[in-house]
């Protein structure tokens, strides 16, 4: 294992800040796997996971059964993580900015674009070590002026040339689910299968240029852009992963998912070894331009009727919003058909709160797709 410090930009003398990568595997592999956890921090179930990794990666390291190299992030976001008021963790936007720590990562498509032109061919594995150098070198070029910028471009930099991006996740209240892109979707399904996965949600631009998509994107604009008269691959491929709610911290969960993790990775083939059976793929892939985010009208106590995890009819009732000081209670019920994979942890609801996020299996949204 190589472990590598990559130093933030410190906004203010004497408060500088450090992300710590973990390498493991052959220096000179031809693969790369990067993994990390609590991008949101206030998002705690993938930092546990990424710490039973780091455990069994060394072991795996020990045993020569490592293929490629795998880079590891257990703590991605340093700045969110002592965003602490008055006992809240507040990890999710970058007190600041008021910017989500998961969105704007820099987008270099139209620039590694104008860098290659002129040098593709029809080979692709020469596109791809073409492109992949180019986006390396351009973001070489960036430069940082805040705290934030400097962290998504270290981690941007880490993850630029790998074949596969795991971003660790978790939402409020919620089961296993996942997002990636249609066209991944053949080489992301063993994971749903092994992580048990009860929602995939697909899209190739959901819009806020997430870390996962700043990767995705790129390749697939390149493929648009050259892909009539060159053979441009799908160079790499990423995975936001959510693992259940913010509460779910705790070993055995982590090391069923750890252990999850590691028979993709042996299945997919970056670590040596026999594939574990295939699990049946709990509910199908669906739009995340499917996805309902059932809101409440009116503000109050909230009470739920429904489950995260439970399969919904259209018009079914999910929660009641209860005024206590004139007894009006509104009925709140989601409009499509689908499985409800998340809900929100706060019990007291405000007028337009999003409560719960119901997967459906016809695409009717369109624009920005993700949470705020």
């Amino acid at each position: 294992m190589r472990h590598q410090k990559h130093d933030l930009l410190a906004p203010l003398p004497g408060t500088a800040r450090q992300i710590h990568s973990f390498h493991f595997g052959p220096q000179s592999a031809k693969g790369k796997i990067y993994i990390q956890a609590s991008l949101h921090a206030d998002e705690m179930p993938g930092m546990l996971v990424a710490w039973h990794l780091k455990q069994r990666l060394a072991e795996l390291e020990a045993a020569g059964r490592l293929r490629s190299e795998i880079v590891l992030v257990p703590v991605a976001n340093p700045i969110g993580l002592e965003q602490v008021l008055m006992d809240v963790p507040l990890g999710r936007y970058e007190l600041e900015s008021g910017q989500n720590f998961n969105r704007w990562f820099v987008d270099l498509s139209e620039e590694v674009g104008n860098e290659i032109e002129g040098q593709l061919s029809d080979d692709p594995h020469h596109n791809l070590e073409l492109i992949r150098s180019s986006l390396r070198h351009a973001l070489a070029r960036q430069s940082a002026s805040t705290q934030l910028q400097s962290q998504r471009l270290i981690l941007q930099r880490l993850a630029c040339d790998a074949d596969m991006v795991l971003d660790l996740h978790c939402d409020f209240e919620a089961v296993a689910h996942l997002y990636t892109t249609p066209e991944a979707w053949p080489q992301v399904e063993p994971l749903a299968r092994y992580i048990g996965a009860e929602a995939s949600l697909l899209a190739t631009d959901s819009g806020g240029q997430s870390f996962d998509e700043c990767f995705t994107l790129l390749w697939w604009e390149l493929k648009e852009r050259f892909g009539e008269h060159f053979n441009i691959p799908l160079g790499g491929f990423s995975v936001t992963v959510e693992l259940r709610g913010q509460g779910d911290v705790n070993h055995p969960l982590a090391s069923l998912d750890c252990q999850a993790l590691l028979d993709y990775l042996i299945h997919f083939g970056a670590i040596a070894g026999v594939s574990a059976p295939l699990p049946t793929l709990p509910y199908p892939a669906t739009p995340l331009a499917a996805v309902e985010p059932v809101a409440t009208p009116v503000g109050g106590l909230l009470v739920f009727t429904a489950l995260p995890g439970e399969h919904l009819e259209a018009g079914q009732l999910i929660a009641e919003v209860i005024d206590p000081i004139n007894d009006r209670v509104t009925p709140i019920h989601c409009t499509v058909a689908g499985l409800m994979y998340a809900r929100s942890l706060r019990r007291m609801a405000t007028a337009g709160m999003v409560i719960a996020h119901v997967a459906g299996t016809e695409a009717y949204r369109s624009g920005y797709l993700l949470s705020p």
